[in-house]
Parts: C-alpha cells; sequence; structure tokens
C-alpha cells in the first residue's frame, strides 16, 4: 500500500500574518477528513511561490516540523529559494529535514513504482 501524501504550497509572504494559516494547513493534513480521506504518511511543503519568509514564517515551520514529527509521519520540503535556502541554512533546519530540489525530484523517490 502506497503512502498517503498531502502537498502543502504556501504562497507570497510566510510572515506573521500567514503564519496560523500555514499551520492550519499543516494541522488538516494530520486529520481523517473522511471516508475516503485519510490522514497523511507524509507531508511536502512546495515553496516554490513563497517570495519571502520571516522569522516568524521559520517559526511555523519549526512548528509544523515538530507537529508532524510528532504525530509519526515524515515531513519535507521543496523547492526553496536563495534566501529561503539561506535561512534553512542559517537556522539548521537542513540538517533536520530532507530538502528535494522540486515537486518532481520529490514524487521520483516516494511516488515512483516499485
Amino acid at each position: 500500500m502506497s503512502p498517503v501524501i498531502k502537498f502543502i504550497r504556501p504562497a507570497g509572504l510566510l510572515d506573521r500574518t500567514r503564519a496560523s494559516q500555514f499551520n492550519q494547513e499543516v494541522n488538516k493534513c494530520l486529520e481523517f477528513t473522511s471516508d475516503v480521506e485519510s490522514k497523511a504518511d507524509i507531508v511536502l511543503i512546495n515553496f516554490k511561490d513563497v517570495t519571502f519568509m520571516d522569522s516568524s514564517g521559520l517559526g511555523a515551520v519549526v512548528l509544523a516540523i515538530k507537529t508532524v514529527q510528532g504525530a509519526g509521519m515524515h515531513i519535507y520540503v521543496c523547492s526553496l529559494n536563495n534566501q529561503l535556502n539561506m535561512l534553512f541554512e542559517l537556522s539548521g533546519l537542513n540538517k533536520v529535514i530532507e530538502i528535494f530540489r522540486d515537486e518532481e525530484e520529490f514524487k521520483h523517490k516516494f511516488c515512483s513504482k516499485k
């Protein structure tokens, strides 16, 4: 049985005003939404459309990692621009979470037939 993968695709600024909304999206991935749709085994955050992240946004990402991993699930990120990549390196998050170049690289690892 293949894992249930949920995708989160924030856009624009990930700052204090959007951090709460971002964390709500993460929490939705961890819930059973219906008999058809189950909670995630894996959460991928695709930052392709994020133009800027401040410390509040970074804090929201740290909380997302703790929440998902605390629930016994896996979380990954992809498509970091230069600013986000620098934030992940300076904060050490690049050592805590696996970062993929883009969604295609992620899908190749987790969605390919075995």
